[in-house]
C-alpha cells in the first residue's frame, strides 16, 4: 500500500489564505488535482454552493442480456447519489452519475470504446457492468488509476485493487447452493449450466468445488446467450437429471431453460446466481415452473427486505413500475464509493486519483446500512482474508415485491468457509 501524503495540510493553508475553495485557480478548476473534479456546481445541483465530482456509468441499457437489470440499477445509483447530494454532499461536492452514462451494449469493444471516451471527464466509475466487458478495461483502469464499483460479482474482483466489489462473488454462491442442497436434500448430482466466461464460469468452478467437497458427481454446461440458444443445455438437463442444476444466465435464458425442462418432465432444483432473476418471468408461461422448481442465490436480502438500507432506498426511488432486484444492487453498490471518497477528502491523502486508490486501500469496514454487515467492506486484508463468503437464498413468492422471499439469510456453508483463496476461481 502507497504511504499516505500531507499534500492536504498544504491545501487547507491556501483556502485559509485565500478564504475560498479552490486557492485562486481560475473557475472551474478545483484545488482537488483529478480529472472529474470541478469547482463549478454539478449541473441542476442540489447544493449551489458546492463543485461537483463526476462518476461515469458504463451499462447494459438496451439491447444486452442484462439490460432488465441494466436499467434499475442505473436508476437506483441516481437515486443513491441524489441521497448523498440532499445530506450535504461529500467534503464540499455533490456528486453527478447522470452526465456521464453510456450503454456497453454487453459487449467488451463497446465497454473499452466508450471507456475511453469518459475516463477523462470523470473521477471514477459509479458503475462498471459486467465481467468480460469490465475485464476489458482493467488494463487501462490500471493505467489511468480509475477505481470503480462493478456491477458483477466474479471472484477476481477480490484481486483488483481498482474494483470495489460487494457481497459474496459467483463462486462462494455455487459453493453455497450445493452446500444448502446436500444439507437439506441428500443430492448426489450437480449440473452448472451458464455463459461462457467468468460469470457462468466462476459459479460453476464454486460449484464444481463444492461437489467435489461433498462427493458429488459434477457436469459443467456452457450455453449462449439468447432465448433461441437453449436447446443444448436443456437437452443437457433432461437427459442426465441431475439433482441441482445451477444457472449462471440471464433473466430470458432462465425463464426458457426452467420452463421448457420441465415441460419436458424434469423435476430437479433450480438455483440461479444472483443475475438471473427478474420478477417479470412471473407473467411468462415459465411462471409455474418456477415457483415449482426455482430458488434464487442472492448476495443480499432481495427489494422488500427490512434494513435501514433497504428502506432508504425504497424512500429515494419512490413508486416504480415494477421492483427488481438490480434496483437492491444497484444501491448496495454504491456504499463503498461513498466510503471512499469520504475518506479521500477528509483524510490525509493526495487529491488525485492514486490518492483516492490509497483512501480505497485504507477502508476496514463499510457502513452499509445493515444490507451487508460492516466487515464485509474490509480493504486492508489478503483477498482470502477479505472475500465476503455469506449468501442468502429466497425461494419463488408472487406476493413478494421482487417475487422472491428469503428462506436461507446471510450463512457461508462449510466448503466456502474452509476454501483458500489463492486467485480467481475461474481464469478463462
Amino acid at each position: 500500500m502507497k504511504s499516505r501524503k500531507t499534500g492536504v495540510l498544504l491545501v487547507a493553508l491556501a483556502l485559509l489564505a485565500t478564504g475560498c475553495r479552490g486557492g485562486g485557480e481560475a473557475e472551474g478548476e478545483s484545488a482537488v488535482n483529478a480529472p472529474g473534479v470541478t469547482d463549478e456546481a454539478c449541473p441542476e445541483a442540489v447544493n449551489a454552493d458546492n463543485g461537483c465530482i463526476y462518476l461515469g456509468t458504463i451499462s447494459d441499457l438496451t439491447q444486452g442480456p442484462f439490460a432488465p437489470l441494466g436499467v434499475p440499477i442505473t436508476e437506483a445509483q441516481a437515486a443513491f447519489w441524489n441521497r448523498v447530494n440532499e445530506d450535504g454532499g461529500i467534503g464540499g461536492y455533490d456528486i453527478d452519475v447522470t452526465t456521464y452514462v453510456k450503454d456497453n451494449l454487453y459487449n467488451p469493444q463497446t465497454h473499452q470504446q466508450v471507456y475511453g471516451e469518459i475516463e477523462g471527464d470523470v473521477l471514477a466509475l459509479a458503475q462498471t457492468l459486467g465481467s468480460p466487458t469490465t475485464l476489458a478495461i482493467i488494463p487501462d483502469m490500471d493505467r489511468d488509476e480509475m477505481i470503480g464499483a462493478p456491477a458483477s460479482w466474479t471472484s477476481l474482483w477480490a484481486f483488483e485493487d481498482a474494483i470495489l466489489e460487494s457481497g459474496a462473488n459467483y463462486c462462494v454462491e455455487g459453493m453455497n447452493a450445493v452446500d444448502y442442497m446436500v444439507a437439506e436434500k441428500d443430492i448426489s448430482s450437480v449440473m452448472a449450466v451458464g455463459f461462457p466466461g467468468d460469470y457462468g464460469g466462476d459459479g460453476a468452478a464454486g460449484a464444481e468445488i463444492a461437489a467435489e467437497a461433498n462427493g458429488l458427481e459434477f457436469t459443467g454446461v456452457e450455453t449462449a446467450p439468447g432465448q433461441e440458444a437453449q436447446a443444448g443445455a436443456i437437452s443437457a438437463i433432461v437427459k442426465q437429471k441431475p439433482d441441482l442444476v445451477l444457472l449462471g444466465t440471464g433473466p430470458t435464458e432462465t425463464a426458457v431453460i426452467v420452463g421448457q425442462a420441465a415441460a419436458q418432465g424434469f423435476q430437479g432444483q433450480f438455483i440461479g446466481l444472483g443475475p438471473t432473476w427478474n420478477p417479470a418471468l412471473l407473467e411468462t408461461p415459465s411462471a409455474p415452473a418456477l415457483e415449482a422448481l426455482y430458488m434464487q442465490s442472492g448476495y443480499w436480502g432481495p427489494f422488500g427486505t427490512e434494513t435501514p438500507g433497504h428502506q432508504a432506498m425504497r424512500d429515494a426511488l419512490g413508486e416504480v413500475a415494477q421492483p427488481n432486484d438490480g434496483y437492491t444492487a444497484g444501491w448496495a453498490w454504491s456504499y463503498p464509493l461513498k466510503a471512499a471518497l469520504e475518506e479521500w477528502l477528509d483524510g490525509d491523502y493526495d487529491k488525485d486519483r492514486a490518492g483516492l486508490l490509497e483512501a480505497v486501500q485504507s477502508l476496514e469496514t463499510i457502513d452499509y446500512e445493515g444490507m451487508l454487515p460492516e466487515e464485509a467492506g474490509n480493504r486492508t486484508g489478503d483477498p482470502d482474508e477479505t472475500i465476503f463468503r455469506e449468501s442468502v437464498l429466497s425461494k419463488v413468492d408472487p406476493s413478494a415485491p421482487s417475487g422472491v422471499t428469503i428462506v436461507s439469510d446471510f450463512t457461508a456453508g462449510p466448503t466456502a468457509s474452509e476454501h483458500t483463496f489463492e486467485g480467481a476461481c475461474f481464469e478463462g
